[in-house]
């Protein structure tokens, strides 16, 4: 195999990173959708959910179709799709509009989510995947964060959409271009595809373990903003910076797990990441500590948990033995992230 084009792995980490915006700036951009459009938190919820379960339902189906399509192609459709969706919700001015933007930014966000690996899998080489794959695992935290740093500096939640769908049609462009198609592509798309292959007990567990971490980082990230102002009464101004840091310090425990997995094994490191976070979610979610402390445990919280979506997704090549069976682990696994 060739060496690694790092060039082409940023891009395609790029490209998940601002999916993970457009996920993220629901969640900042709550007062001003409220103000505006006279949204309750359950409307809001039901916004961010919308990706999730577009994930559950047609998670190992967009496996199925990135291996038949080609994943370069499918990961330049779901930013198309991502663009498309996002600027279909500017000149909304209805609840029912927004929720059908939001389907459309949905299945782009299941394209790239399912794209994005296979394609690192195809592109890198074997002794680069640890590190590869603990980039891709980036991709969420880096894009609410910057939703969360960037999103306060828009008074105009429709201002904020169109800088967001922007940056997705930029990086569009870029991946067309930047990230090969390869002779892989042509290969998988003419093995059969059977679902039934993914449905072994290595993927079934992988799925389950994303499942977990996922219904754990989300019930506290989805509402960050809300827990912050409501019950740590910090004001509207540092809201967006302290959940920016504490979406950021995810990608610490992303990148460090390239590190330690030279080290330990994958099933000591996630079971060390996933206690710790029990311990932690107990501190935050119990009334039981001040507002300053139940900050801090959201931190770590967040640090650790980055360990565990990087032991898991650089074990994708591990249980599968054709790119075919790959595309569809993967989709297996965010299949399982988006239902927990």
């Amino acid at each position: 195999m060739p060496r690694t084009d790092w060039r082409a792995v940023w891009l395609v980490v790029a490209a998940g990173v601002v999916s993970a915006f457009h996920l993220g700036k629901v969640a900042i951009a709550a007062a001003p959708l409220q103000a505006d459009l006279g949204l309750s938190l359950g409307m809001l919820g039901g916004l961010g959910a919308t990706f999730a379960v577009l994930g559950a339902l047609g998670g190992v189906v967009a496996g199925s179709v990135v291996v038949r399509a080609g994943d370069q192609r499918m990961l330049v459709l779901g930013l198309v799709a991502t663009v498309i969706g996002s600027a279909m919700a500017v000149p909304t001015g209805s609840f029912v509009a927004l929720v059908a933007s939001r389907v459309v930014e949905g299945l782009g966000f299941l394209l790239i989510t399912v794209a994005g690996p296979t394609v690192l899998a195809r592109l890198v080489r074997a002794p680069d995947r640890n590190v590869a794959f603990a980039l891709w695992s980036c991709f969420m935290p880096a894009g609410i964060a910057l939703a969360m740093l960037i999103g306060p500096w828009f008074v105009d939640w429709r201002n904020l959409w169109v800088a967001a769908t922007l940056a997705a049609a930029l990086i569009a462009v870029q991946v067309m271009w930047k990230v090969p198609h390869g002779s892989a592509d042509a290969e998988v798309s003419r093995q059969p595809v059977r679902a039934a292959e993914v449905w072994r007990p290595a993927p079934l567990a992988l799925a389950a373990t994303f499942l977990l971490y996922s219904l754990m980082f989300f019930a506290l990230f989805s509402f960050l903003p809300v827990l912050l102002q409501q019950r740590m009464q910090v004001g509207p101004g540092a809201v967006g910076l302290l959940a920016a840091a504490a979406s950021a310090v995810n990608i610490v425990g992303n990148l460090a797990a390239g590190v330690l997995l030279r080290r330990v094994t994958r099933e000591a490191l996630g079971t060390a990441a996933a206690i710790t976070m029990a311990l932690c979610a107990l501190g935050i979610f119990l009334p039981l500590l001040g507002p300053e402390t139940a900050f801090v445990l959201c931190l770590v919280f967040s640090a650790v948990g980055g360990l565990i979506p990087a032991s898991l997704l650089s074990s994708i090549p591990r249980v599968a033995s054709t790119p075919a069976q790959a595309a569809l682990a993967v989709g297996l696994v965010v299949l399982g992230s988006d239902l927990g």
